[in-house]
């Protein structure tokens, strides 16, 4: 049902997810992202307070997999998450209950995770997490999509999916990059163009927040 790679820049601290799903509106439960702590994906049959519960330990200085025994041990309806962890130092932490749908499988990189259920096979994380490890030159948000990509290369899903997100957080409280798909029938295509569109705009739009006095005007209707 589900396929995503979570990771972080060693050289920006920058930390993201990429997602889909055969779900709507992915983006709006499964990732999270958090300058100053890390970033999750929470997936499968989703309990969306899991993100944030893991990013308040992590910002507080509990590292990723300490981060994970706390929120998941005990926790009820365990056994059907599949939950994702990277910290801003590198650490790394996973975990697939019992009762996850269909072919998973989970792979481990240098500074990410990837995880995925009701897969074609279970190639499908590895893939992802050797394009992670392939393009550190890189932008995050480019990385990640890449590994997105290479994971439907290898056959990604057992049936369509039909949402994805991309989700980046740098140094300021709210994400540098939020790209969502809620409904396609070629989502990560869509994110794909998104990301086009929105990455020669994006410190743009920083500058809007930050120092509005050099952000550049677009010639919309009604700005001189």
């Amino acid at each position: 049902m589900t396929f995503s790679i979570v990771g972080v820049c060693e050289r920006t601290s920058m930390a993201g997810v990429a997602i889909t799903t055969s779900s709507i509106s992915v983006g709006s439960r499964c990732p999270w992202v958090r300058a100053g702590a890390g970033a999750v994906a929470t997936q499968n049959i989703t309990d969306p307070s899991i993100g944030n519960q893991l990013l308040d330990l992590m910002e507080n200085g509990s590292s990723a997999p300490d981060s994970l025994a706390e929120v998941m041990d005990n926790r009820a309806f365990s056994q059907y998450r599949q939950v994702t962890a990277v910290d801003l130092q590198g650490n790394i932490a996973e975990r697939t209950g019992s009762e996850i749908l269909g072919t998973n499988a989970v792979s481990h990189g240098d500074f990410c995770v990837a995880a995925g259920n009701l897969l074609s096979t279970t190639a499908v994380p590895t893939a992802m997490t050797d394009a992670f490890s392939a393009y550190s030159d890189l932008h995050l948000a480019e990385r990640l999509l890449r590994s997105l990509e290479a994971g439907v290369s290898a056959g990604g899903e057992e049936g369509p999916t039909h949402s994805a997100a991309l989700l980046v957080s740098s140094e300021q409280p709210w994400p540098l990059v939020d790209l969502r798909v809620d409904w396609s029938d070629e989502p990560i295509i869509a994110l794909r163009e998104l990301w086009v569109r929105y990455e020669p705009q994006m410190n743009d739009y920083l500058n809007r927040a930050l120092n509005p006095e050099v952000a550049p005007s677009y010639g919309v209707p009604g700005d001189p």
